[in-house]
């Protein structure tokens, strides 16, 4: 049967160096595999469980195997998720068995939404933490022994997720590895793992994706039309999820507000200023306010690049903005402005009042004409 990473976009240095793992006479029992949200990691570890059972199986055996790796069912495969809390649960309760009927209904959806499109992120209310009753779940699956497949699968998803309870329990599965048992962490933030998990697994970096892959990824699995994938690709940073984000937003509108919003806040029209943002702070979304200083700080971004004269702007359409404030403004200074934006983004878990977040941004950007 012939090897393939078909649907998995960009990635060729993970792809190659999980090829040549694969063709090796050592396989590993654990990996990480590193990289922003949105890039693919979870789809190449469905592609990794994959290939390598087709390297071993016979094709009767191995369509069958298929099949259950892409429905994320067992015995062949466990895909852990971050789940919310049920009710009453405790420690003997399994990872679902506490959930309401809801619960379990948009759980049974978002699972159905990823086999359908393996780039959607899985999104269930409440659900922050993977819980440590889901991982010791793992000890029911690894107990069965299946004679007709050389490989299984242990997928956890968002592995920063785990609480140092679950952190723990996962710990002792990986000190003592069961024969024919791999475990796959998938995660943006590998330093929220303890060191301990990270060195019994093999690591594979992710890079975002190039602006063409993302491209094609929009255009292939969530059926966006050509020229708004390519134009929405390089606001994205490498990243499907920010990339959905913008279209959820409106991207078309997004843009345009982002501009009247720094026209505002520049001529200190402050409540002008407030109402382009106030539709993406009125449900105290922490998401969407991240949404507009990124797309404010990628503006500061194009202004230092038309400055210097290097023309690939992701603003192009309003390239009019940077000529009249490099008139108006020639010499101001926006790298502490860049970074206080960044500092203020990274400040929205700590429960800050996102309406007094806004207006901190728009005071910042404000101060840039007091400096003229």
């Amino acid at each position: 049967m012939e090897l393939t990473w078909e649907g998995l976009y960009g990635q060729q240095k993970a792809k190659e160096l999980l090829t040549k793992i694969i063709f090796s006479s050592n396989i590993p029992h654990a990996f990480l595999f590193s990289g922003i949200e949105g890039c693919g990691k979870d789809l190449a570890a469905f592609k990794f469980a994959e290939i390598i059972n087709s390297k071993f199986l016979d094709a009767e055996t191995f369509l069958k195997i298929k099949n259950h790796i892409y429905k994320f069912s067992e015995p062949y495969i466990k895909y852990i998720i971050p789940l919310p809390r049920g009710k009453n649960e405790d420690d003997d309760s399994t990872g679902i068995e506490k959930l309401s009927k809801d619960e379990i209904q948009i759980l049974r959806d978002q699972l159905e939404k990823k086999i359908q499109n393996p780039y959607i992120k899985i999104s269930i209310p409440k659900a922050n933490n993977i819980k440590v009753t889901s991982i010791r779940d793992i000890r029911k699956f690894i107990s069965f022994s299946y004679a007709d497949v050389k490989y299984r699968f242990i997928i956890v998803s968002d592995a920063h997720l785990m609480n140092d309870e679950a952190q723990n329990a996962l710990l002792k599965n990986l000190e003592e590895p069961p024969q024919g048992i791999i475990f796959v962490l998938t995660t943006p933030f590998p330093f929220m793992l303890r060191e301990t998990i990270r060195s019994r697994c093999w690591v594979v970096n992710f890079n975002p994706l190039n602006n063409e892959d993302l491209s094609k990824v929009l255009i292939k699995y969530f059926n966006v039309e050509k020229n708004l994938s390519e134009e929405i690709a390089p606001f994205s940073g490498g990243s499907v999820s920010n990339a959905i984000q913008l279209l959820e937003n409106d991207f078309e509108t997004l843009l345009a507000r982002t501009i009247s919003f720094l026209r505002y806040s520049l001529g200190k029209k402050f409540n002008s200023a407030f109402n382009e943002i106030s539709p993406y702070l009125s449900e105290n979304d922490s998401d969407s306010i991240k949404l507009i200083i990124q797309m404010v700080t990628i503006w500061l971004n194009d202004l230092q690049k038309y400055r210097i004269g290097f023309g690939n702007l992701y603003f192009s359409k309003y390239e009019e903005t940077f000529s009249k404030f490099n008139k108006s403004f020639p010499s101001v200074e926006i790298n502490d402005l860049v970074r206080r934006l960044n500092y203020l983004s990274s400040i929205i878990p700590n429960n800050i009042n996102i309406n007094v977040l806004g207006l901190s941004m728009i005071y910042e950007i404000a101060a840039l004409t007091s400096k003229k």
